[in-house]
């Protein structure tokens, strides 16, 4: 059994010094340390021995199974030592070779002129405020001066959700939310999106962008609001843009009138974007009905305001000359990749 010995042990450490593979030194620990492995074969024929001669020989095959288990153990050591250098040279990076550049997002062309919107009106100290998108009847129509008559209260072009709960069709509600809730001096926009029962075309859509404006102080006249408007038409479009006021009419304001800028992408001398007229209307505009601050518990006969009202769709697609308005909200990678 010694010379059995000696020879599974030559035969071992010579087979165990060619294995390069963490699953092949598995097997040989299984085939011969396992249950049923060779050394523990020999353990189990130690019964036909001589009484007097399992001792030694007890010893003698523990030693073996020692030796191989620390053999097995330094060559695990070497060959994860070898695999964990391998990996790192494949794995190796020039910490020195320029980086790729990530693909970066932007501002969609909304949001781009909302913020410059909100910066212009803010350094006139115009305060940002937000309103519910959906409103009931009184603060998106009666508060107004829109009577229960009027077409604008028709199904047909307001969105209602319950009986007296509608989705707002113009932010002028934040309006009315804000005179009572504040006193004069009052100088408030409010940016939102509104909702109205239009067809989808290139000029119209059921969900657009507003701004409202709202200017509520003593001695409040309409040249404040032609001052305040003409600075904003400037400083979105540039100083050489022409600006006019027309008559016009809103249950809200009175007088009321409609604001047209010169058509930059003629320069007023007509095009196909300003249908030949030189001229592209950006907003409506009025001074504060007496009727909307009594309403609000504003004294008329003391304080006196205006209103005027944005739309930053229109906006957005005069400023970039865009022809579609459908183009703000379909997403299209290639369109946005522009801004």
């Amino acid at each position: 059994m010694k010379e059995q010995l000696n020879a599974l042990r030559e035969r071992a450490l010579a087979e165990l010094a060619d294995l390069e593979q963490p699953k092949e030194l598995e097997e040989f620990r299984v085939r011969l340390l396992g249950k049923k492995g060779e050394v523990t074969a020999l353990l189990r024929g130690m019964g036909a021995l001589p009484a007097e001669d399992r001792p030694a020989m007890g010893q003698l095959i523990n030693q073996l199974r020692n030796e191989l288990e620390n053999a097995l153990d330094a060559k695990e050591q070497e060959i994860t030592s070898r695999l964990k250098e391998q990996r790192l040279l494949a794995e190796r990076l020039d910490v020195t070779l320029p980086g790729k550049a990530a693909d970066e997002g932007g501002l969609h062309p909304l949001n781009i002129v909302l913020a410059d919107l909100i910066d212009i009106f803010q350094s006139m100290g115009f305060d940002v405020v937000d309103g519910p998108e959906v409103e009931t009847e009184h603060y998106c129509f009666e508060a107004l001066n829109v009577p229960k008559d009027h077409p604008a209260r028709d199904m047909q072009d307001t969105f209602y959700l319950a009986e007296n709960l509608l989705l707002r069709t113009q932010t002028s509600a934040a309006q009315i939310r804000t005179m009572e809730q504040r006193k004069p001096p009052i100088r408030m926009i409010c940016p939102g999106r509104v909702f109205r029962a239009d067809e989808v075309d290139a000029t119209h859509s059921p969900v657009f962008h507003q701004v409202e404006g709202l200017v509520v102080d003593k001695g409040i006249t309409m040249c404040d609001l032609k001052g305040v408007l003409e600075q904003f038409a400037h400083e979105i479009y540039g100083s050489d843009t022409k600006v006019r006021f027309r008559p016009s009419f809103f249950p809200f304001t009175e007088p009321s009138v409609e604001v047209d800028v010169s058509c930059s992408a003629c320069g007023g001398k007509g095009c196909r974007v300003c249908k030949g007229n030189g001229w592209i209307e950006i907003l409506g505009a009025g001074m504060v009905h007496p009727r909307v601050l009594a309403g609000c518990g504003i004294d008329p006969e003391v304080y006196s305001g205006f209103a005027f009202g944005i739309g930053l769709d229109r906006l957005t697609t005069t400023r970039y000359k865009i022809s579609d308005i459908r183009l703000l909200f379909e997403n299209d990678k290639r369109f946005l990749d522009q801004f």
